[in-house]
């Protein structure tokens, strides 16, 4: 990542313990991931390494990220607010960044305005992995999980079919339908199977067939 310059750290405002907030976010969802805090030290490692490192205020050492868990948080930006007291750190991260196993820690709803406009598919798929790691009762998503995979797959199976037929019908309306559903069906499966939205995105970009009428030889 790009340096940062010394003086660029001095200008910034730590506290009268010598810490600074740093609000974590998700490079590609754009999520607050995590709040923590950086000493000078901290922060300059963070720089140097690439990977976010911390300070612990319970344990009153540094921490990097990942050590342990090795879901590591590979720094993007860094960027102060307004008043230098505070950093926004996007990073791409290598696995959940809350030590429960949810991919951020704030996930406890305390108000909530629905609103279709915010949907994001990395949205639905984290939605998703919260509702197996913190089984919700009467949830669908969590009877899928408890009934295992071959009932995941089943229900990934069926709603193929139905986006055929909806096809088949010349229905848009109708295929518009089955195939939310066989997408919902299908990161239901990719979170039981570990796979996350970032393994497919990057299969697709590390294809170069979309204009070739040739299938990939290795997936015949």
């Amino acid at each position: 990542m790009n340096n940062i310059s010394q003086e660029k750290i001095e200008e910034l405002k730590f506290d009268d313990k010598g810490l600074i907030p740093a609000i974590v976010i998700d490079y590609y969802t754009k999520e607050v991931l995590t709040l923590a805090y950086m000493n000078k030290e901290s922060l300059q490692i963070s720089i140097n390494e690439g990977k976010t490192c911390f300070y612990s205020r319970s344990r009153q050492e540094l921490w990097r990220k990942g050590e342990t868990s090795k879901n590591y948080q590979h720094i993007q930006s860094i960027k102060s607010d307004c008043d230098n007291d505070a950093l926004v750190v996007e990073v791409i991260k290598d696995g959940p960044a809350c030590h429960t196993g949810s991919e951020s820690c704030f996930f406890n709803d305390i108000f909530s305005k629905e609103d279709y406009k915010n949907f994001s598919i990395d949205k639905l798929y984290n939605l998703i992995k919260e509702r197996k790691i913190n089984q919700t009762e009467g949830s669908y998503t969590t009877y899928l999980f408890n009934s295992g995979i071959d009932k995941i797959l089943k229900k990934v199976g069926e709603e193929c079919t139905e986006v055929i037929i909806g096809a088949k019908n010349d229905s848009n309306k109708e295929t518009i339908y089955e195939i939310a559903d066989l997408l919902y069906h299908t990161l239901v499966l990719m979170v039981e199977k570990n796979i996350t939205i970032n393994d497919i995105k990057n299969e697709l970009a590390s294809r170069a067939v979309i204009d070739k009428k040739e299938k990939q030889k290795s997936m015949k």
